[in-house]
């Protein structure tokens, strides 16, 4: 078995994070890295003690949910609390961070920016990033990495719509069954 690469490791971390977010709207999940090592992780969700949107409803004032600390932030403020240095760190978010993570991730000192998928990308955060020399660059999760049996799995669903296809399965439906192992296998 061939080992994931760091991208690959860091980026699952954050969207292994993603799932503990109280955010009913979007889940993200942060992770930040210093000379390949996690020094901190974040999720979007309500202050500590805090009432949660997925118990009473995001509290939306013009079209934002002020209740909400992105992940970006919480995985900042980590370091801070615990007295962890970000200057020079790396961070890895699911989703291309808002203009006040941009200006937050800058402000830490953090000089490369990882994100999985394109979030209402602001032309202004891209700007800012530029003008602070922060590296930001887009590495989707492979799923496909997570699932210690993805190959094998592969071949066996091949094999059956081989074997369906020899036994004169009409083409229609063995189209249909192609289609569904498709979209199962590269869904996103």
């Amino acid at each position: 078995m061939e080992r994931i690469s760091w991208h690959q490791y860091f980026m699952a971390q954050s969207h292994l994070l993603a799932l503990r977010s109280t955010c009913t709207r979007l889940m993200v999940g942060a992770t930040i890295v210093r000379d390949k090592r996690i020094i901190a992780g974040g999720y979007n969700g309500s202050i500590s003690g805090g009432k949660h949107c997925i118990e009473d409803g995001c509290y939306v004032i013009e079209n934002h949910c002020v209740r909400t600390i992105h992940a970006e932030i919480n995985a900042i403020l980590q370091c801070a609390k615990f007295g962890v240095p970000t200057e020079g760190s790396e961070i890895y978010v699911t989703h291309f961070p808002c203009l006040n993570c941009c200006k937050s991730i800058i402000q830490a000192g953090i000089k490369k920016v990882y994100y999985a998928q394109d979030y209402k990308n602001h032309e202004y955060a891209i700007e800012l990033f530029e003008a602070a020399d922060v590296v930001v660059e887009q590495v989707e999760l492979e799923e496909m990495v997570l699932d210690l049996h993805s190959e094998e799995k592969l071949t066996f669903t091949a094999d059956l719509l081989n074997r369906l296809e020899n036994l004169g399965l009409p083409s229609t439906e063995l189209e249909s069954l192609k289609e569904k192992a498709n979209k199962l296998y590269t869904s996103s």
